[in-house]
């Protein structure tokens, strides 16, 4: 059995102090505070099918990717669940932001506020063109759409709980009353 990593202590992190933790410890880095998820299967279950609607069209240049760590500044390295990047960096990590056309989060019982406005604030700083917020703790799975205003803020665009369909970054469907039927199987009793 291995003992859990002692992490240091710090008030405030910085992307420069990444390299003192464990490298296969998943940690996001939000606003100068350390994060270590540890998501659930049904979230990660979402994700997944998330990337599966959003890579139906997805041309050639560019990359469909979950969990992946975004370089933003000195005190931001966020890892939305699903992300759209260039295939050009489809072997680095951290990737630089900018490449990021597309950044989406779902929302868990401890995210829900970071992925409302701290993550949101985060990847529209840094231009990122789209961002989505699935949140899957109401009785329907919800989506909210938002795209990258003039003053770099985002502005919502959709919120359903029915089909989903966006153009941006390209043509893409989310059935969602098919991820909330999903969410419910997995979270029914066995043999319900």
């Amino acid at each position: 059995m291995t003992a859990a990593p002692i992490l240091p202590e710090r008030h405030e992190w910085t992307v420069d102090d990444l390299g003192d933790l464990p490298k296969d410890l998943p940690y996001e880095l939000i606003n100068g505070r350390l994060i270590v998820p540890s998501p659930t299967a049904v979230h990660q279950d979402l994700c997944v099918r998330l990337l599966l609607a959003v890579e139906v069209n997805c041309p050639p240049e560019y990359l469909v990717s979950i969990d992946l760590s975004m370089r933003v500044d000195r005190r931001n390295e966020p890892r939305p669940d699903v992300v759209v990047i260039r295939r050009t960096h489809a072997n680095r990590s951290p990737v630089p932001v900018e490449d990021a056309l597309l950044a989406v989060e779902v929302v868990s019982p401890t995210s829900t506020f970071r992925d409302m406005y701290d993550k949101a604030k985060v990847y529209a700083h840094a231009g990122v063109q789209s961002y989505w917020v699935v949140d899957p703790l109401q009785e329907r799975v919800t989506l909210t759409e938002y795209a990258l205003g003039v003053n770099r803020e985002y502005e919502q665009v959709a919120h359903t709980e029915d089909l989903f369909v966006t153009e941006r970054p390209w043509k893409v469907s989310v059935d969602l009353p098919a991820l909330t039927s999903r969410k419910n199987d997995l979270l029914a009793p066995d043999g319900e």
